[in-house]
Order: structure tokens, then C-alpha cells, then sequence
């Protein structure tokens, strides 16, 4: 079995013929999509944002999941009317073109309420800023095949890496995939690191709501 936290993007590319895009429809769609921010929500990531300044250069992944990442992704709540819910390291494994594959991604927002079922975005990795090991891009993008697999090619798949401070957004569709630019969380960024993260529960309510 191939594994997620060996894959990297050179790997992937060569085994299953896949074309990174500069640009992509349907990224740049998520990346654009309007969602309202309150005051409140506002006023929590600024909070939240103090704590990582202070603190992000020095907290290994664990740390860094549980004083930033899970706040963030709380205060979206993506539990939502026991349809869909956000997991982590849940086991996720599946066959690509011939090629079996699997792994624990870090998080995963899959249909489901105890047990994720059709997973629709993947998130990888809890790295440091300093000194970080493997290719989280490759390994978010290794779960992210899985799951179009398991989705049978209905819908693009949605994901994420995150360095640190360093947020990366991604999709894959088909046999295409395209990753963002970083966006800062110590910045001005925070804000659309959150808008773009309630936009994906609002995508995934209306997949959902399709099947």
C-alpha cells in the first residue's frame, strides 16, 4: 500500500499522469465566494491570531492543532444536523487506478456523524514553520485521489495544507489539481482563511444536499 505521509507531489504526478494547473475554475470560485464574517467571529480570530503570533514559531503539531487549527475549523462548526462532520486521523484508504492507498489524514470533513463515510475535503499537515519533514501538499493531495475515488469522480475534492502560519488551499478535479498561494495567518489573511473555510461548509451543504 502506498501511504499518504510518504507521497509527494513528483510521485504523484509521474504514477498517476496528473497536471498541476496554475489556475483553476474551480479554486479560484471557493477562493472568491463571498461569506459574511460577525463581529463576534471577528473579534475570536483576532484573539486567536494573538495567541499564534506569540506562540507559532515555537509550538510543535499538536500544539499548533489545538490552540489555532481546531478553533478555527469549531468556530465554522462544521458538525452539521449529523449529515456531515469534521474527523480526525480517521482511517481513510481506497484503490486509485490499480494503486492502493491509505493513510490518517489530519483532518477529513466527511458525510457521517461517529464515523466518516464520503470524504469531501482533506487536510494535511499540523507541520512546524521550523524545520518541517515530508511534502504536506502530497500527502493532502494523496487523500484528496482517495476521496475522488470513494466520491466516484461527482464532485472536485476540496483540501488543505497548512506550514505553521502558512495556509494553502487546493483542489482536484479529475485528473487536474491546483494549489493557492500562501495565505498568512499572522496577517490580515486570518479573515479570509475563515471566509474561505465557511464558503467550503456552504459547498459541502449543497453537495450533500445533490446526492
Amino acid at each position: 500500500m502506498l501511504t499518504f505521509k510518504d507521497c509527494t507531489l513528483s510521485q504523484l504526478d509521474e504514477t498517476f499522469h496528473l497536471t498541476p494547473l496554475q489556475r483553476m475554475a474551480v479554486l479560484e470560485s471557493w477562493l472568491t465566494e463571498e461569506s459574511e464574517i460577525l463581529e463576534a467571529e471577528r473579534n475570536y480570530m483576532l484573539t486567536l491570531q494573538a495567541y499564534l503570533q506569540d506562540n507559532v514559531i515555537n509550538w510543535n503539531e499538536q500544539e499548533l492543532a489545538m490552540h489555532f487549527i481546531g478553533p478555527m475549523f469549531t468556530l465554522v462548526q462544521f458538525s452539521y444536523q449529523h449529515r456531515f462532520n469534521l474527523f480526525a486521523e480517521r482511517s481513510l484508504s481506497g484503490t486509485v487506478e490499480g494503486v492502493e492507498m491509505g493513510g490518517k489524514p489530519d483532518g477529513m470533513i466527511a458525510t457521517g456523524y461517529r464515523e466518516p463515510k464520503k470524504p469531501y475535503f482533506c487536510l494535511q499537515e499540523y507541520k512546524r514553520e521550523q524545520d518541517p519533514n515530508g511534502d504536506p501538499a502530497g500527502q493532502a493531495l494523496a487523500a484528496m485521489l482517495v476521496a475522488q475515488e470513494i466520491n466516484k469522480h461527482k464532485f472536485p475534492i476540496y483540501g488543505c495544507y497548512i506550514r505553521g502560519r502558512h495556509w494553502h488551499f487546493m483542489t482536484l478535479q479529475g485528473k487536474e489539481y491546483c494549489l493557492s498561494d500562501s495565505y498568512v495567518a499572522t496577517r490580515s489573511h486570518i479573515f479570509d482563511i475563515f471566509r474561505i473555510l465557511k464558503t467550503l461548509k456552504q459547498i459541502i451543504i449543497r453537495q450533500v444536499d445533490s446526492e
